[in-house]
């Protein structure tokens, strides 16, 4: 039955940032499919354990600052301790920095690139390494954005950030499919999240925003979490190296 590709059943899922909104939505969303999940933040997913549980799935808690690479080992030891193995990685953790280019400063640079790019890049260097040793191959998710696509105003770093991961998603789908890694990211479009309150909130922007959206509205972390799911699951087993865009159509526009 086809619907069996979509089985995680017994899978453990690290997932970056998910104590709240798209990360929170990606986590429940594969533990609803059947994974365990090893839930990566600075501050206690409370919200976020208390659903995944409610589902009978297993909940590990780890905080880490994902601002430097030096807590990335204890990441992947703590996960192997506790559930013996990893098979999926979904790097959902980012951060932004807002201030015109001309202005921009070296810290706002180093800041958003440490975490957006850099912490992605080698989390996913040692998971893979890991799937590698399992010998069953894995699935790796990264978080992309619109602005892979597109430039955008007053976010240097975070577009340069977000159009990086969009080139280093394909550079490792390349080297790491021979191991059966698949590597892709999705790009969410303008979604209803604590990051984008104060947009909705502004009317007009609000109505500026919705006027472009060919779905008509913001999407929702549930919105992300289905894609998320076949990324992660066997059903996207020829599927390498490519950013999805879930966006209700923005890119279409």
């Amino acid at each position: 039955m086809i619907l069996n590709a979509f089985n995680l059943e017994g899978k453990v899922a690290i997932v970056t940032g998910c104590n709240t909104g798209l990360g929170q939505g990606i986590a429940v969303g594969l533990a609803e499919a059947g994974c365990n999940i090893v839930a990566v933040n600075r501050s206690a997913p409370t919200e976020t354990e208390s659903k995944v549980t409610a589902l009978g799935r297993q909940f590990l808690d780890i905080r880490a600052d994902l601002t430097s690479t030096q807590d990335i080992p204890s990441i992947v030891e703590k996960s192997i301790e506790t559930f013996g193995r990893i098979d999926i990685l979904v790097n959902n953790a980012g951060i932004i920095r807002r201030a015109d280019a001309i202005e921009f400063t070296e810290k706002d640079w180093d800041d958003v690139m440490d975490v957006n790019a850099k912490t992605v890049f080698f989390l996913s260097q040692a998971v893979a390494k890991q799937f590698i040793a399992q010998g069953e191959g894995g699935k790796i998710i990264n978080i992309a954005s619109m602005l892979s696509f597109q430039g955008g105003i007053r976010v240097p770093s975070y577009t340069a950030s977000k159009s990086g991961i969009m080139g280093v998603t394909r550079l490792m789908a390349n080297e790491w499919a021979k191991h059966g890694i698949n590597v892709n990211a999705i790009a969410p479009g303008y979604m209803e999240t604590n990051n984008t309150e104060a947009l909705r909130a502004d009317e007009t922007r609000n109505q500026e925003i919705l006027a472009r959206i060919p779905a008509g509205r913001w999407g929702t972390p549930e919105d992300l979490a289905a894609p998320c799911v076949f990324l992660a699951s066997p059903a996207s087993d020829y599927v390498n190296g490519y950013t999805l865009a879930v966006d209700g159509g923005w890119l279409a526009r």
